[in-house]
C-alpha cells in the first residue's frame, strides 16, 4: 500500500528556519527615546527599561560594527561591536559585561566610563574591552 509506504519512508532534515537567522527587531527611534526617557523620569516599567537598554546596544552596534567584543547587559541583550578577530565557539576573548542601569547610565553620558569600571560596575576583560572612546552615544 503506497500511503503506509510513505509513512515509513525518510524525510527530508529542513535547512534552518529563516526565523532562525532573522536580525532582532530594529528598535525605531522614537520608540528608543521615549524608552530612554520612561527610565529618565524613574519607575520605568520592565518593558520600557529593556527597549531602552537594547536601543543603546543597538546605538552601539550601528556605531562600532564589528565581531571582536560582546558587550553584555543581561538579562536585557548583548552585542558584538569592534572590528577585529571573530570569535566562534566559547566566551569571547573580550567582553563587557554590565547591569541595566550603568549600561544606561554611561551610554547616555551620565556617568563616565572608568568610574564605573573602577567601582566594578562595569566588568572588562580583554585587550579591546576599553569602550570608553565609542561613549557617550548620542541616543
Amino acid at each position: 500500500m503506497r500511503i503506509a509506504e510513505d509513512l515509513h519512508a525518510p524525510r527530508p532534515v529542513p535547512a534552518a528556519s529563516s526565523v532562525d537567522a532573522m536580525p532582532p527587531r530594529r528598535i525605531e527611534t522614537g520608540d528608543g527615546r521615549a524608552a530612554l526617557a520612561a527610565v529618565a523620569a524613574g519607575d520605568a516599567p520592565r518593558p520600557a527599561l529593556a527597549t531602552a537598554v537594547r536601543y543603546l546596544l543597538q546605538l552601539l552596534a550601528e556605531k562600532a560594527p564589528g565581531n571582536s567584543v560582546e558587550m553584555r547587559v543581561p538579562p536585557f541583550g548583548a552585542v558584538q561591536v569592534i572590528e577585529g578577530p571573530r570569535h566562534t565557539r566559547g566566551t569571547p576573548p573580550n567582553v563587557v559585561e554590565t547591569d541595566a542601569a550603568t549600561w544606561i547610565a554611561v551610554a547616555t553620558g551620565e556617568e563616565v566610563w572608568a568610574d564605573a569600571v573602577t567601582s566594578g560596575r562595569i566588568v572588562a576583560s580583554g585587550v579591546r574591552a576599553d569602550l570608553s572612546a565609542l561613549l557617550p552615544l548620542r541616543p
